[in-house]
């Protein structure tokens, strides 16, 4: 009676694992529509999803996504594994969107099921906006459905795309001080950050040469990345987005760290690394790369150039998603 007992408490403790992932902030939301309280979910790609898109998910086939309800399916340990390995909504879309074309809208809650259709389809059994070198179908649609089913014997398109995509870069811009003037007396700055194909940007603070932004921008990191660009732009209404300078990132000291030190979960708070102000960077002054409450943390403040002046300050944190 009691190995019962305890086969029922890992279970539950299982099911609480599924359930405390889906209460992060990321997964409150479907991962297609942004439909609020997703209680759906697609055991093997990773997601949490509404039930509208579940059931565009299950027209897909389960070897595709094997659609499952969070509150009235029974999971099983190694479903729920496959859960809590990919981390949710904010990894998996950094991987199946990350070559999401510029300006293309995604669903909305509210959105006609054909658009729902099209999009899903593209996303997960097309895989339109994976690295081209990262997808596993055919262009001939008939046998598509076979090399999807081939690449789910044991395995998810998630962890196909882990094995391109490192980890998550989540860049908290801070601020600018003595920004350039590229209005008549002032500047609306707003930053750009550019990482490969992937692009993010702040919103504008109007009349501001010393703006605080304080938002978090977030980008997926490939096996083989360049530094991360930066650039503040002034907006204009009239003409093109002027220049107020431009900075790069080297996050190559960050992420070796991180690699050489494990699971910053296991840490206490101490320093890592370092990258050091040289003739070369833009660095202000040298950069540690600390683990802060068990994360990893860097911040860095950076000297504008192409400009006559101004400094930009950010935080970055990383995240590595694990196979």
């Amino acid at each position: 009676m009691s190995g019962g007992h305890g086969d029922a408490g890992m279970a539950s403790g299982k099911m609480a694992k599924l359930k405390e992932l889906l209460q992060k902030s990321e997964n409150r939301v479907c991962a297609d529509c942004s439909a609020p309280d997703p209680n759906w979910a697609s055991a093997n790609i990773g997601v949490f999803i509404c039930v509208k898109c579940s059931g565009v998910h299950r027209s897909l086939g389960t070897h595709i996504s094997k659609v499952m309800s969070v509150t009235l399916d029974k999971w099983s340990d190694d479903e729920i594994d496959s859960m809590v390995e990919v981390g949710g909504n904010l990894q998996a879309n950094a991987i199946y969107e990350a070559f999401l074309p510029e300006g293309y809208r995604k669903p909305h809650p509210d959105s006609a099921q054909e658009e729902r259709q099209k999009f899903i389809k593209s996303k997960y059994e097309l895989q339109e906006f994976l690295e081209p070198s990262l997808r596993i179908v055919s262009n001939h649609p008939s046998d598509a459905g076979k090399q999807a089913s081939n690449s789910h014997s044991g395995s998810s398109k998630s962890e196909i795309g882990m094995v391109e995509f490192i980890g998550i870069l989540n860049v908290k811009v801070i601020g600018g001080t003595k920004l350039a003037i590229r209005d008549m007396s002032s500047s609306d700055p707003y930053v750009v950050l550019t990482l490969g194909q992937q692009k993010v940007q702040t919103s504008v603070i109007k009349g501001n040469l010393n703006p605080v932004w304080n938002e978090e921008l977030k980008l997926s990191v490939p096996q083989k990345y360049g530094p991360l660009k930066l650039q503040v732009l002034d907006h204009d209404m009239v003409s093109k987005d002027d220049l107020m300078g431009e900075a790069e990132i080297d996050l190559q000291p960050m992420i070796n760290a991180a690699a050489s030190f494990g699971d910053p979960e296991l840490l206490g708070d101490i320093q890592i690394g370092r990258w050091l102000k040289s003739n070369d960077n833009a660095l202000t002054a040298d950069s540690a790369v600390m683990v802060t409450g068990g994360k990893v943390k860097q911040e860095v403040s950076l000297n504008l150039q192409h400009t006559e002046s101004g400094e930009v300050t950010v935080e970055m944190e990383w995240m590595a998603l694990n196979i």
